[in-house]
C-alpha cells in the first residue's frame, strides 16, 4: 500500500509516528502547504518509506498532482474539514481510497437553526456515495477517535452485547491541564469552534435528525481511569449522522465535557463575531476572524510537554442485553498524556485521534475491511479493529454501569 497524508500538524505527525512501527505499507508521502513541516518530520522519522511534499489542500488539481506523483493508493485527509471537498473530489478523480477524521461541513437551517437541520455534516459526501459505489471505490469517512473508534464501539455493542438499543450516546471528557496558558485548546480551535457553536444534532427513530441550541441538555458523567465526573453538553458531531445509517437504535447523541470556562470563551468569541469563517477586510488585508483566533493560540501539537492528565473517548449504550435484561455499557478508550509523550512524542489528544486511521489502513491493506461507496466505521466488522487496538498497545475498555 502507498499512502499520502495531507496535513502534518499534530494528528498528521502522530499518524506518521504510529505508522512507522508497522510494516503494512510500502510508502507514505507526508504533505503540507509549508514543505518545511513534512521535511522536518521525515528527518525525525529516519525511515526511507516516508517522503516530504508540498501541497495546496484547497486545490483539487494540487491534490491530484500529489496523488499521481506519489502513486498513492490511499489518501488520509489530516487537515481542517474546510478542505474536505477538494481532497475528497481529488481522490475520486484519481481513483484513490479516501479517509478522513471529520466529514464535510454543515450549514444551519436558514430560518429555524435550533430546531431543524440544514445541510448536515457529510451531506456533500453521502450525496456522491452512489458514484463512488459504482466505481467500486471506497471513501471511509469519520475514522478518527470521535468519530471513528466511538462508532466501532457502537457497532461492537450492537453485534455482541445488546439485543435492542435505546440510545447510543457518545461521551467525551478529560482532565487535561496545560501549564503556562490561561486558554489553550488541545485540539484544532478552528474545528472546536465549528462543532461547539453550530446547532447540536440529535437523531431519534420516527423523528429523524433535529437540532437544539448549543450546549443543551447538560449532564454529569463519571469518566473512568481517574478522570472522574465531568459535565457534558450536546455539540454537533459526526457520530449522530453516522450511527443511525447502520445501527438499529432509538436515539443517538453526542455530548462533550467542555467545562464552564471553555464554554464562556466560545460564547464570547461568538458574541464578538470572532468565530466567523467569512473573510473581512482589515487595513487592506482580507482575513477570516476565526483564522486570526487560531493564529493567536498555541499550536496544539506543541503542547504535549506542558500537558498533564488523561483524555477519554467513549460510547454509552443503553438498552437490552443479549439475555433480555436492562443494560447500560460504556465502551471507551483512554490515553494518558505522559504515556503518549514518552512512547511517541505526541500529545494525548492528537495521538488518540491518529491511531485509528493507521489501524483502518492496515485493515484495508489486509483485506479485512472491504467496501465501496461512502462508508462510516459502523459499516465494518469491529473485531479486527479492536484486536489491533490491543496489538498497538492501547486497548479499549468496557465499563458496565448501573
Amino acid at each position: 500500500m502507498r499512502i499520502a497524508v495531507v496535513g502534518t500538524g499534530g494528528v498528521g505527525s502522530a499518524f506518521a509516528g504510529i505508522a512507522r512501527r508497522r510494516q503494512f505499507f510500502e510508502h507514505c508521502a507526508l504533505a503540507d502547504y509549508d514543505r518545511s513541516r513534512p521535511e522536518a518530520l521525515v528527518a525525525k522519522l529516519d525511515d526511507g518509506r516516508f517522503s516530504a511534499h508540498a501541497v495546496d489542500a484547497s486545490s483539487v488539481a494540487g491534490v491530484l498532482d500529489l496523488i499521481r506523483e506519489t502513486k498513492a493508493d490511499a489518501v488520509l485527509n489530516a487537515v481542517d474539514p474546510l478542505f474536505n471537498v477538494p481532497i475528497f473530489d481529488a481522490c475520486f478523480g484519481a481513483g484513490a481510497t479516501y479517509l478522513d477524521m471529520a466529514m464535510t461541513l454543515s450549514e444551519p437551517h436558514p430560518e429555524r437553526p435550533f430546531e431543524q437541520v440544514g445541510v448536515k455534516l457529510g451531506d456533500y459526501q453521502f450525496d456522491r456515495a452512489d458514484a463512488w459505489a459504482e466505481r467500486g471505490q471506497l471513501a471511509l469517512v469519520g475514522i478518527g477517535i470521535e468519530p471513528g473508534a466511538a462508532d466501532v464501539f457502537a457497532r461492537f455493542a450492537a453485534d455482541h452485547l445488546f439485543s435492542s438499543i435505546d440510545e447510543v450516546g457518545i461521551r467525551d471528557g478529560a482532565n487535561l491541564v496545560v501549564d503556562g496558558y490561561d486558554f489553550a485548546p488541545t485540539f484544532s480551535i478552528w474545528t472546536t469552534i465549528e462543532e461547539c457553536l453550530n446547532p447540536p444534532v440529535i437523531w431519534e427513530k420516527g423523528k429523524g435528525w433535529f437540532t437544539t441550541p448549543p450546549f443543551s441538555e447538560p449532564e454529569m458523567f463519571t469518566f473512568p481511569e481517574g478522570i472522574g465526573p465531568v459535565e457534558c453538553v450536546n455539540v454537533e458531531h459526526e457520530e449522530v449522522l453516522l450511527v443511525p445509517r447502520w445501527i438499529d437504535c432509538k436515539r443517538v447523541t453526542f455530548k462533550y465535557g467542555l467545562g464552564d470556562e471553555f464554554i464562556d470563551v466560545l460564547q464570547t468569541l461568538h458574541k464578538l463575531g470572532l468565530d466567523r469563517k467569512e473573510k473581512i477586510r482589515v487595513k487592506g488585508v482580507e482575513v477570516a476572524p476565526r483564522d486570526v483566533v487560531a493564529a493567536t493560540l498555541p499550536d496544539p501539537a506543541t503542547l504535549g510537554e506542558r500537558m498533564t492528565g488523561k483524555t477519554c473517548a467513549g460510547t454509552l449504550v443503553t438498552g437490552r442485553g443479549k439475555d433480555g435484561s436492562s443494560r447500560r455499557t460504556y465502551l471507551y478508550h483512554v490515553v494518558d498524556n505522559e504515556w503518549s509523550m514518552r512512547e511517541y512524542g505526541s500529545q494525548a489528544v492528537a495521538w488518540q485521534t491518529a491511531i485509528n486511521p493507521v489501524i483502518a489502513l492496515e485493515l484495508i491493506s489486509r483485506g479485512a475491511w472491504q467496501g465501496s461507496g461512502v462508508l462510516g466505521p459502523e459499516a465494518f466488522d469491529p473485531m479486527p479493529f479492536l484486536d489491533l487496538l490491543g496489538v498497538y498497545g492501547s486497548p479499549h475498555g468496557v465499563l458496565e454501569l448501573a
